[in-house]
């Protein structure tokens, strides 16, 4: 009894402080629709990047609404990484008819490479932008995003601002996941902390990474993180970590994705970064995962096996876990309802990161996009 009376206490006050940081962090983080859709008067070109394989689903409608973008001075570059679909021909046929867009094609990738980071590399180097937005192939844009974002990034003084989308999600299951994965990212990296040059947080997101051209030369591009599945996130450390300016704002308005169609491309495509983002440290997985358990998945459990106090506890915890899902949620135009299903997406990203780290271990490294990389060479290039 002594035993689960504690445990209820500190799993009650650690939800406290991890609700009272959210709250507190989801609202000094500032949003795109604050920042004027007007284009500055002498407006700073942009270099759109994006790194494509096997994107036939979804990037005709991402390239026409980047396309479409309002900005007065832009350009559009198309690396087409190896695809075997029909992506590449999707892609020529489109530049044929779009000045804006430039289509390269990579048949071949450089050993120490992984085929992304080569691919917005590659875009990298043949922008002529002063600002580099590095976007997924399959984000679909507001037209105003681009000059709400430089318009940021100039009245802020940033070298580098990270952006949230939306989740676009064809089942409830999935949503509930997205909403779960908004807090575990949340907690993990405290995005609201990166513009503070004292804190070591940083961050990056894959669907849009602004840059200024100068800082990211300096760091050494994605050459610097050229084995790195996390590419995103560790683009952002770097530029943190090299004294540059950066800050996140929320823009679910102007940024969408159909992150994931099934549970097992959640699963499968999880499967590439989650022990990397663990840094491949085998005791951080697992404290993370004992810290899910006994956290976001046994008060929910306790509310029904405990008795007097303890209930209360633990009722009082998981009400406040459900508060602080939805309260995040809301944030990123995702259903609130969605914390209801909070405690068996623990579960599941329970199950993916033990499976991920189980079969980096087992394998030796990731297939990736029909190429393996071994672990000793993933672990080489530490960030």
């Amino acid at each position: 009894m002594t035993i689960l009376f504690w445990l209820a206490v500190t799993t009650l006050i650690l939800t406290i402080l991890a609700a009272f940081d959210l709250f507190i962090g989801n609202r000094s983080v500032r949003a795109l629709r604050d920042v004027s859709a007007t284009p500055p008067a002498d407006p700073l070109r942009v270099s759109i990047i994006v790194a494509a394989r096997n994107e036939q689903r979804n990037i005709r409608e991402a390239l026409q609404s980047l396309l479409d973008i309002d900005y007065p001075d832009y350009e559009l570059i198309v690396v087409n990484d190896r695809s075997e679909d029909a992506t590449g021909r999707i892609l020529n046929n489109m530049s044929s008819t779009s000045p804006h867009l430039k289509v390269i094609h990579v048949d071949a990738l450089p050993s120490g490479w992984l085929g992304k980071n080569h691919a917005q590399w590659v875009g990298g180097m043949r922008a002529t932008g002063e600002l580099l937005l590095f976007t997924d192939a399959d984000i679909v844009m507001e037209p105003t995003v681009i000059t709400r974002a430089v318009n940021f990034v100039e009245q802020n003084n940033l070298d580098h601002l990270a952006a949230t989308p939306s989740m676009r999600m064809p089942t409830a299951f999935l949503g509930m996941f997205g909403a779960a994965f908004i807090i575990f990212f949340s907690l993990f990296s405290r995005p609201w902390k990166a513009r503070d040059p004292k804190s070591r947080c940083h961050i990056g997101i894959g669907a849009f990474n602004l840059v200024r051209t100068s800082a990211y030369r300096q760091v050494g591009g994605h050459e610097t993180i050229r084995l790195r599945p996390d590419d995103d996130i560790k683009l952002g450390k770097i530029i943190k970590q090299a004294g540059f300016r950066q800050d996140a704002a929320y823009a679910p308005e102007f940024l969408a994705v159909e992150w994931y169609a099934s549970v097992g491309e959640v699963i499968k495509g999880l499967e590439k970064n989650a022990f990397s983002g663990a840094d491949y440290n085998i005791p951080l997985v697992l404290g993370g995962v004992m810290c899910h358990l006994f956290c976001s998945i046994w008060p929910f459990a306790a509310v029904f096996v405990t008795h007097g106090w303890i209930q209360g506890m633990y009722l009082a915890t998981a009400a406040l876990i459900m508060l602080m899902v939805a309260d995040s949620a809301r944030f990123h135009y995702s259903r609130q309802w969605y914390a209801v299903g909070y405690p068996l997406m623990s579960a599941l990203f329970i199950y993916i990161l033990l499976r991920t780290m189980l079969l980096n271990l087992i394998q030796g490294g990731i297939s990736w996009r029909g190429t393996f990389y071994s672990l000793k060479e993933l672990k080489a290039n530490k960030i």
